[in-house]
């Protein structure tokens, strides 16, 4: 699994100044994701998201974060067609609110003050009228600028429950490194590696307090969504020229490897 490529190439704060006459057309186009094969993923997205991405968890130490694979290829997203459209059902948080993002100096730090950004390089982004305007005639937000905010606010409340969950995770000594190995129709061999997994054995061994504490948070859930949801790596491979994988992955432990997720929240 790559090292987690950024989506945003110029994000700066947004300005009744610098972006008093901007629009945004937003939606219309996944192009800016297309060489990213797994994305950031909140806590609150895996039951959409396990229906059919793989979940696994990127990342080391203080910064592994659940995320959702897009490939199994470095610089390959198969969830993006020809014509820059989104080839699922369910799009990642984590891109939906491209082009805004909210930066700060502590990210994460749960009282962090935070500031909008958008990437002017966004082809979306525009001053003739395309899309929504951030501004009104009179310098105010518009009604989709706030929402904006809110979106992002609402994000970043889940990035924070997000890593509450790791954490328990972590604490538990419930992750583990692993690898898919693939075998492609074209006879190539492939190998994905550098995430984690919940180890089967290792939560079923749990004591029932701490089961019981992982069910009443309602984390007990997102494990089993986290489980259930690795049977789509072999549908994610079939993906590659149009239906190329030829036999379901072998999974096995890994060591660890670079792999770092940003979710720029």
């Amino acid at each position: 699994m790559t090292k987690q490529l950024l989506i945003y190439e110029r994000a700066v704060p947004v300005t009744r100044q610098r972006h008093g006459s901007w629009s945004v057309k937003a939606g219309a186009t996944f192009d800016f994701a297309r060489g990213v094969n797994s994305v950031p993923l909140m806590v609150a997205e895996f039951g959409n998201a396990s229906a059919e991405y793989t979940i696994v968890f990127g990342g080391a130490a203080d910064e592994i974060i659940p995320v959702a694979l897009l490939g199994i290829r470095d610089n390959e997203n198969l969830y993006v067609n020809d014509t820059g459209a989104w080839a699922g059902n369910y799009v990642p948080a984590f891109l939906r609110r491209y082009p805004f993002v909210f930066s700060s100096d502590n990210a994460n730090d749960a009282d962090a003050t935070f500031t909008l950004c958008v990437d002017e390089e966004f082809a979306g982004c525009n001053d003739e009228g395309r899309g929504e305007r951030l501004f009104d005639a009179d310098g105010e937000r518009t009604q989709y600028l706030q929402n904006v905010l809110g979106f992002l606010q609402a994000y970043q409340v889940q990035f924070q429950r997000t890593k509450i969950f790791v954490k328990r995770l972590q604490d538990l000594d419930l992750l583990e490194p692993m690898q898919a190995q693939f075998t492609l129709r074209t006879g190539q061999r492939s190998t994905l590696s550098g995430f984690s997994v919940v180890n089967r054995e290792r939560l079923k061994a749990l004591p029932a307090d701490r089961l019981a504490e992982l069910m009443q948070a309602d984390e007990l859930e997102l494990i089993y969504q986290h489980l259930a949801s690795l049977r789509n790596l072999t549908p994610i491979a079939e993906r590659i020229g149009g239906g190329a994988a030829a036999e379901a992955p072998d999974t096995a432990p890994a060591a660890p490897a670079d792999f770092e997720t940003s979710g720029n929240a």
